[in-house]
């Protein structure tokens, strides 16, 4: 399906040392303030206090954090658990304080507001346990980006597999520095976020060097660059409704799917933008510089390969 279709090619990689020259700048500062700054790790990771609430009647969500915050507890984790009636509360742990203390004052603070709140249970989550979510996730990461290089290499070629991988990564990176920078809360779902715009991003790469690889075997007498820039300018179309429809569901989900997963749809947000960017101005330019060339797609086979013929480009058969 095509909303619309460009006739003529644009010339994406006229400008690719300009556009990767942003992306690394941007690449470098998400470095530093992961440095720097360090990510936020949410009660998961860091160890805290969980309680299960539940109450005589619904309760709205927004207004008990602003009533536990007034205890002194930042970044408390609030969510519905399985009923409008049935409270999750998540607490990082506080120097000085048992899980007994921190869940007694915030029950005496929610009988307030409700006499007949019943605590259902409480659970002390130590650093230990924070400590393998952490490994466990890193493990999950390095496995994801083995499987992509193993995945582009087998279909295309080494070329393929690392410049893909490296728009991957850049992605990932700066989706991090983000959280660094503003200090946003990084928890479980935000690393699933991260990881599924792993698969996300290398979709949209594996699309444009699909294409490559077709123009290769059909315009002869385009060169590299040529061939790149047609392959972008032909999908364009296709990316626009892919992306944009995707967007559409996470800004959804932004706006109105509450703290429990705004961090969630904000991670995927950057992570689909510079998914898009990633794919045209950096996996396909350092593809480019790599080398790519026809041979490196197209086995040789002896028998000659009949050319398209609504391509004016196109030479004789070789």
């Amino acid at each position: 399906m095509e909303f619309f279709k460009i006739r003529k090619d644009i010339p994406f990689m006229r400008h690719a040392l300009v556009f990767n020259a942003v992306s690394l700048i941007t690449f470098l500062a998400a470095v530093f303030f992961l440095f720097s700054r360090g990510l936020h790790l949410s009660v998961e990771f860091t160890g805290g206090t969980l309680m299960e609430v539940g109450f005589s009647q619904p309760v709205a969500l927004d207004p008990m954090r602003e009533h536990i915050a007034k205890l002194g507890f930042t970044d408390v984790q609030v969510q519905n658990f399985g009923s409008a009636r049935d409270v999750l509360i998540r607490m990082p742990a506080l120097k000085g304080s048992t899980a007994t203390e921190q869940s007694t004052r915030v029950m005496a603070a929610l009988k307030e507001t409700d006499p007949k709140a019943e605590l259902k249970r409480t659970e002390f989550v130590g650093p230990q346990v924070g400590d393998e979510l952490a490994i466990d996730g890193l493990k999950a990461l390095a496995f994801v980006v083995v499987g992509i290089m193993i995945y582009l290499a087998i279909r295309f070629e080494w070329k393929y597999a690392v410049a893909g991988i490296i728009a991957n990564l850049h992605d990932v990176v700066i989706i991090l520095g983000f959280f660094a920078f503003f200090q946003w809360e990084f928890s479980l779902p935000v690393l699933a976020a991260v990881l599924a715009v792993l698969g996300y991003s290398v979709n949209e790469s594996v699309v444009i060097f699909d294409r490559v690889r077709e123009n290769f075997r059909r315009y002869r007498k385009m060169n590299t660059v040529e061939i790149i820039d047609n392959a972008i300018t032909s999908t364009i179309s296709r990316t626009i409704i892919t992306h944009g429809s995707t967007q559409l569901m996470v800004l959804s989900m932004l706006l109105f799917g509450g703290a429990t997963l705004h961090y969630f749809a904000m991670a995927l947000t950057i992570g689909i933008l510079f998914g898009i960017y990633s794919s045209v101005f950096v996996a396909a330019s350092i593809a480019m510089w790599l080398g790519i060339r026809r041979e490196d797609l197209i086995k040789t086979t002896g028998k000659k390969e009949l050319e398209d013929p609504n391509d004016p480009n196109s030479g004789a058969v070789v």
